[in-house]
């Protein structure tokens, strides 16, 4: 290990200890979870603003975590950091055998065809039930229903052209419309769930990423609305005080400034 990582697992160790930190001391394997996860959206924040200093500053803070859950499971008798390293490194040759073996390959598309069947070789020694159970109930949902879709593809669960998928979408949103004039929640909140996972199926056929493209219309729309806020203010007014028309010609506005 290099001299800055084994002193960082000093320190973590070091707050872990008797005379330690008494938060990180009260802290166990399973407590920290949704810290690692907000490390690693912040980090996401980071690369797609392209800010390099924060990326550096999110990766330590992920790096962190992940040296703090090692620590932890060593002090509870369950692994070291030195079996997390051990596991990856070793992972990492065996899914490269055109590195690390004799196998040859041709672009990246071979390697990644490669790495899928390397992985269920691993997953029929572990026996898995199903070819999905190895996708997190943790993940994002857009996340999850992705990876869903896309293991099924693989095993040949899938429709045969966009416009297949594009016709299920539309079918979903009519099933939508008819639990909305119904005033049925429950039936709503079920045939919205099926619209949503299939726009998503959607996007991959487009090979565009829905979590992508959601987190991008999320800051259009932040910044289009933080526009109508600007010029409000600048008229001694504010959203609370101006009509919907007057909001909706300066989102108007706003996008034609794009």
């Amino acid at each position: 290990m290099s001299e800055e990582f084994e002193n960082l697992v000093k320190i973590v160790k070091t707050l872990r200890s008797e005379n330690g930190c008494p938060w990180d001391r009260e802290q166990n394997l399973f407590s920290t979870k949704n810290l690692f996860i907000e490390e690693a959206f912040e980090l996401l924040d980071a690369l797609d603003r392209q800010d390099i200093a924060n990326i550096r500053e999110e990766l330590g803070d992920v790096l962190f975590h992940t040296v703090f859950h090692s620590v932890m499971a060593e002090d509870e008798g369950r692994f070291n950091i030195d079996e997390v390293l051990a596991e990856v490194s070793a992972k990492l040759v065996r899914r490269h055998p055109h590195v690390f073996g004799t196998k040859s390959v041709s672009d990246s598309q071979e390697v990644l065809a490669n790495w899928d069947e390397i992985k269920k070789e691993e997953k029929k020694a572990k026996k898995a039930e199903s070819i999905l159970s190895d996708i997190p109930a943790a993940y994002p949902s857009v996340m999850r229903a992705l990876k869903i879709q896309e293991k099924v593809r693989k095993v040949g669960f899938d429709w045969e052209k966009p416009e297949d998928c594009m016709a299920k979408m539309d079918e979903e949103i009519s099933e939508f419309k008819e639990a909305f004039a119904e005033n049925d929640r429950e039936k709503m909140e079920h045939e919205i769930g099926d619209v949503l996972f299939s726009v998503i199926n959607m996007a991959r056929f487009c090979r565009v990423n829905p979590d992508e493209a959601l987190r991008k219309a999320n800051d259009r729309f932040i910044k289009r609305f933080s526009h109508i806020e600007k010029q409000l203010k600048s008229r001694g007014s504010s959203c609370e005080e101006a009509t919907l028309e007057e909001m909706e010609n300066l989102w108007i506005q706003a996008k034609g400034l794009e």
